[in-house]
């Protein structure tokens, strides 16, 4: 029987096969979620030198970091969201592995979202989506390209007296992919829902509605405008914390170097 896995590393090998960072670069000016003050905040990153090849540890250099576990590019598991919290399996630490590594579509909002900050992915973008790369397949994570993941500091989390401004999806379009059975919904935004996301019904829809139905997110990717629709694996496998409600992680994604140029869009 030929071993399968011979083939992928030989795609790899060649060339034919690449990998596609999809994660930020973790560090203490990367922005975190901003909370209204009555609420705990999120922590950023911290990073501190315990050794550097000194009299702390002559002939060794290490850091003691910190940070929450939804702190840059990071995952969120059912038991983050209260819609989730009895969802079996629900911490990263219980869900199966086979969840990390799947197929991954691109849904491309980019051209909206570049002068519309608040764009919504709607059913209609799923659909019009859809009747050009054909249905969202079951057992996917769908990710919504913004091109949010270029922008840097403030302009990131795009604070207004308001709240924050960015892209995200509507009530509608989170139960489109629901039905869809998806596994999970990823973003380049801070969040999975649009920075305005308390107004809708439910309040915060990707995160009540995914969560609550045993689904996964991913946030704060990048290099989205790498993938091809269609075509595309995905791997994100979160930190293994008891109990935790997300994690820090690095996204990577396997590409046939023919879909990076859009030729099989």
């Amino acid at each position: 029987m030929t071993n399968p896995l011979e083939g992928l590393a030989a795609a790899l090998a060649d060339g034919s096969v690449e990998i596609v960072d999809l994660t930020h670069t973790l560090d203490p000016d990367f922005p975190v979620i901003v909370l209204p003050p009555e609420f705990g905040q999120c922590a950023r990153f911290r990073m501190e030198e315990v050794s550097a090849y000194d009299g702390r540890g002559p002939a060794w250099k290490w850091h003691n970091i910190s940070m929450n576990e939804h702190t840059g590019t990071h995952f969120d598991a059912p038991i983050h969201w209260v819609s989730g919290r009895d969802v079996a399996n629900g911490a990263v630490d219980e869900i199966d592995p086979s969840v990390f590594v799947g197929p991954v579509v691109v849904i491309d909002c980019s051209e909206g979202a570049a002068t519309d900050d608040d764009l919504e992915l709607t059913p209609e973008i799923i659909e019009a989506w859809e009747a050009e790369h054909g249905p969202v397949p079951a057992d996917s994570w769908v990710l919504m390209r913004t091109d949010w993941s270029k922008r840097r500091g403030a302009e990131y989390l795009n604070m207004a007296e308001d709240g924050p401004h960015s892209p995200g999806p509507t009530p509608g379009a989170i139960e489109l992919l629901l039905a869809r059975k998806i596994r999970g919904f990823g973003t380049e935004t801070v969040g999975t829902d649009a920075g305005q996301g308390a107004h809708y019904v439910p309040p915060y829809p990707a995160h009540f509605l995914l969560h609550g139905a045993g689904k996964y997110g991913l946030q704060c990717l990048s290099n989205l405008d790498l993938l091809p629709p269609t075509g595309a694996m995905l791997i994100a496998p979160p930190l293994k914390i008891k109990g935790g409600t997300g994690s820090p992680l690095r996204v990577l994604a396997l590409v046939p170097v023919r879909s990076v140029s859009g030729e099989n869009a």
